[in-house]
């Protein structure tokens, strides 16, 4: 069996956690979404236990969050304030999915 740590949702939410206050460079979209799927999936638990733990939960990972989804508008060619968009309720997460969604932008 495979070591757990080389597990890729365990190996990139450790390393979304480990830049947590990294906002240049990028994130392409493996490391994005295996960090969104584990984010997504803790929170799920956490709010079938208690509420309060999945608030506490989003909380912690309000920053990491911010950081890793500033680093993927980076991967697609755009500016971190995109992620801005998402304050756009529903049209801006749709918005904001499709971007992320996007393949990583060529560096010329």
């Amino acid at each position: 069996m495979e070591n757990w740590q080389n597990i890729e949702i365990v190996k990139y939410t450790k390393e979304a956690f480990l830049k947590w206050n990294d906002f240049t460079g990028v994130a392409n979209r493996p490391q994005f979404w295996w960090y969104v799927l584990a984010i997504f999936v803790v929170n799920i638990l956490l709010d079938l236990i208690s509420g309060k733990l999945g608030l506490v939960w989003l909380l912690i990972t309000l920053v990491p969050s911010i950081a890793i989804g500033i680093r993927r508008m980076h991967d697609i060619g755009k500016s971190g304030w995109w992620l801005l968009i998402n304050l756009v309720p529903l049209v801006g997460w749709i918005i904001y999915i499709i971007l992320a969604a996007q393949p990583t932008k060529k560096q010329a």
